[in-house]
């Protein structure tokens, strides 16, 4: 590859906020200097006309595996998708397309918060869209459903079926399944019905999501739920060898009754590795089966918790003895205090980066920034902006009023917790295109929701604060090497801006585009 001088550009190194030069050099692919353009001479060096780069961009927790599992699936995100009448029709025109004898016909994305009267979808309104052919929509959180009556006849799910640990088949008042499948045992127990996608299919749909990443420009990927598809780490590698440039690191799913084999050391090497395992502690705040200390307005319901203490440190076990990461999916604040109980007083495993991530972490005092900082265990957190802008809906019904200053507060994570990320939890989140870094960004510079209510301003944070929570404070959080900042020793990744994300008004950052995107110096998009 040899060398490459890139010049007159406006660089943010991630060094720290306020870090920028105009030029730097990549030697096969590696920074190996960062300057002043006016320190260039080469009249071969690539000239950037004066537009903004970034490092590469890291999403944090995002799911490229459960998008390659599901690509048969329609999209029913908001703002497409605002009625239960939208997602009939949406179906119903997806149906035509799915011809395969066998096939079902999946969505996934709706947001029932944003329907008229916050009416869940039922079998009786798939049933809409067909009687004779199993119809199933995965909820926005990726934790709920629904299907029709042919998929639980199917799964076998009927009156009489009990409800799975940690999970409900919804029902009418005969106590009939109503289609309605809530939180991931219920969903799984329909699910596990549907045929799988070949290997082919995911891996092709593995290259496909990296080309998307890439028109992001995010050269690197957290996927907190890898075990989606079979054989994740082989998939992913497979789909590295047919063009997927971006680097993973893969958080299989802990499940109790089928551990993880050990790994062994090449498993947690290269492009693609396994990084560590993910135990779901609990549900989502947007249906409200976050688990929780107090209940939710106008009730007595706490939510679910969704694993026991001996699953969570039996998967803390296997991290330990693998030398990879344990990350805990924990929304609610019993949730997360539940955490820091669990392990605060173990001796961390990991060297460098957090032995524990927590992820989403919705509800953050002050008091709980200080656990973690008194810990002897070593705790990271992969947070996000875009679930208070997409998932205001749900939120407003869900958090109670003292709450409010405690949610999302990224402004006290960013001061308090070193090893941070935003992040888009793709497709688990009510937007499309929820990946967009740009649309994080202003969520959390104007602390603005899609439907423009102020939602907590005292967090909000600088425009170079945000960037540094998808480039250089995003590297500390997991084992992603050579990414997130634009320094000698450091790939040389990163995405020309066509705007300059620094100083547009804020109300215009979502609108910033990637122009380009080149990673270890090989350019892989151009708008």
């Amino acid at each position: 590859m040899g060398t490459q001088l890139f010049t007159n550009a406006k660089v943010f190194t991630g060094a720290g906020e306020d870090d920028f030069a105009s030029a730097f050099r990549l030697r096969d692919g590696i920074v190996d200097w960062v300057g002043d353009a006016a320190d260039v001479s080469d009249q071969d060096a690539v000239d950037l006309g004066g537009r903004t780069v970034l490092p590469g961009l890291i999403d944090s927790h995002t799911h490229p595996a459960l998008m390659a599992g599901t690509a048969a699936a329609a999209e029913c995100f908001p703002p497409e998708v605002t009625s239960v009448e939208d997602l009939v029709d949406v179906m119903r025109r997806h149906a035509d397309s799915v011809t395969a004898p066998g096939a079902w016909i999946l969505g996934r994305g709706f947001d029932d918060t944003k329907f008229p009267g916050r009416r869940m979808p039922t079998a009786a309104d798939l049933d809409r869209v067909s009687t004779e052919r199993p119809v199933l929509v995965w909820r926005c959180d990726a934790h709920s459903a629904v299907c029709n009556t042919k998929a639980l006849e199917i799964a076998g799910v009927s009156a009489s079926t009990p409800d799975p640990d940690g999970a409900r088949f919804e029902r009418d008042a005969d106590g009939s399944p109503n289609g309605v499948l809530t939180e991931i045992a219920a969903v799984g127990a329909v699910a596990a019905f549907i045929p799988a996608p070949t290997r082919d299919e995911q891996i092709d749909a593995l290259v496909a999501i990296g080309e998307e990443l890439a028109s992001r420009g995010i050269v690197a990927v957290c996927d907190l739920l890898s075990s989606r598809i079979d054989e994740p780490l082989a998939t992913f590698r497979a789909a590295a060898d047919r063009g997927l440039r971006a680097t993973a690191a893969l958080y299989p799913g802990w499940d109790p009754e089928h551990p993880l084999a050990d790994l062994a050391p090449a498993d947690k090497q290269g492009q693609m590795r396994i990084a560590g395992v993910k135990v779901v502690l609990d549900g989502a705040y947007s249906n409200r089966t976050a688990w929780v200390h107090e209940p939710y307005p106008d009730s007595c319901d706490h939510g679910l918790r969704l694993v026991d203490d001996a699953d969570v440190l039996a998967a803390g076990e296997w991290a330990r003895r693998n030398g990879v990461q344990l990350a805990v999916h924990a929304m609610g604040d019993q949730a997360l205090d539940r955490v820091v109980e669990l392990f605060a007083d173990a001796e961390p495993w990991l060297d460098g980066i957090p032995s524990v991530r927590i992820e989403h972490a919705t509800i953050v005092s002050d008091d709980y920034v200080r656990r973690l900082r008194e810990a002897r265990m070593s705790f990271g957190i992969a947070t996000h902006t875009v679930f208070f802008f997409a998932e205001y809906d749900g939120y407003e019904k869900a958090l109670r009023t003292e709450q409010v200053p405690d949610a999302y507060p990224i402004a006290r994570l960013y001061d308090g917790v070193e090893p941070l990320a935003l992040s888009s939890d793709r497709p688990a989140t009510a937007w499309s295109g929820a990946d967009d870094v740009m649309l994080s960004i202003e969520a959390a510079v104007r602390r603005r929701t899609y439907n423009g209510v102020d939602f907590g301003p005292e967090a909000a944070i600088t425009v170079p604060q945000a960037v540094l929570l998808y480039t250089a404070r995003a590297r500390l959080l997991s084992p992603l090497k050579g990414v997130g900042m634009l320094q000698p020793g450091f790939d040389g990744s990163f995405a020309v801006l066509e705007r300059d994300v620094f100083t547009v008004p804020e109300d215009e950052i979502a609108q910033v585009w990637v122009a380009e995107t080149w990673i270890r110096g090989e350019q892989v998009f151009v708008r």
